[in-house]
């Protein structure tokens, strides 16, 4: 048995940076969502519960976990204006406060290492059956040092059915260990290619896109 080494080389990891931002709406394909500044992940539940018998404790149990998050950006898809209640009626004019459309996003989160530094790999997040919540935004005059306004949406998910696991609306793929053909085909349908449009995979292709993968 070998003992345990710390601070390898090549083995320091963090993470840093978010970019390749997707819309997915309703309808249509994946649109970019330039302007992305953070997704702050908030996951809600997940507390214990405890079960006693005769007085003691015999069992914990974690209760169920929703993903939750703020996105916050300089600018959002116009694609975005239903699932933030906003409608273009005609020629330019637009109907706030309507009825808000659940939407699916992606995201990247570099990887970096000692050797590599920002760039040894990252991880492409996917989120199902998002619901932007009203945000607050604040118009204030120009100064003689304007800045640019940040908007930002909090989002609530509705987990799809996952058979044999918790139901979730996060997964997260990571560079390091997906084999890279795979990567690629994933990417490709995420990002969309010379042949096919951008669109969210259902959670039943993404898990057979894995499991009946051979190298």
């Amino acid at each position: 048995m070998a003992a345990l080494v710390w601070g390898e080389a090549g083995q320091r990891f963090f993470e840093t940076g978010i970019d390749r931002g997707v819309l997915f709406p309703r309808i249509g394909s994946g649109v970019p969502w330039d302007g992305l500044i953070s997704v702050s992940e908030s996951i809600t539940g997940g507390e214990a519960i405890p079960y006693y018998y005769d007085g003691f404790k015999y069992l914990n149990v974690s209760a169920a976990e929703e993903y939750e998050a703020t996105i916050a950006a300089y600018s959002a898809p116009i694609e975005f204006g239903r699932c933030d209640g906003t409608i273009a009626l005609l020629n330019g004019l637009f109907l706030t406060q309507q009825s808000r459309e659940s939407f699916g996003f992606s995201y990247r989160t570099k990887i970096g290492n000692d050797n590599d530094g920002p760039n040894h790999g990252y991880k492409i997040h996917l989120v199902y059956n998002a619901l932007a919540a009203p945000a607050q935004r604040s118009n204030t005059s120009l100064n003689n040092s304007p800045s640019a306004m940040t908007l930002s949406w909090k989002i609530s998910t509705a987990p799809p059915p996952l058979t044999g696991f918790r139901p979730t609306a996060h997964f997260v793929l990571d560079s390091r260990y997906t084999p890279s053909e795979l990567l690629v085909e994933i990417e490709e349908l995420i990002y969309g290619g010379p042949e096919s449009e951008s669109y969210l995979p259902t959670v039943t292709e993404i898990m057979e896109l894995f499991s009946s993968y051979s190298a």
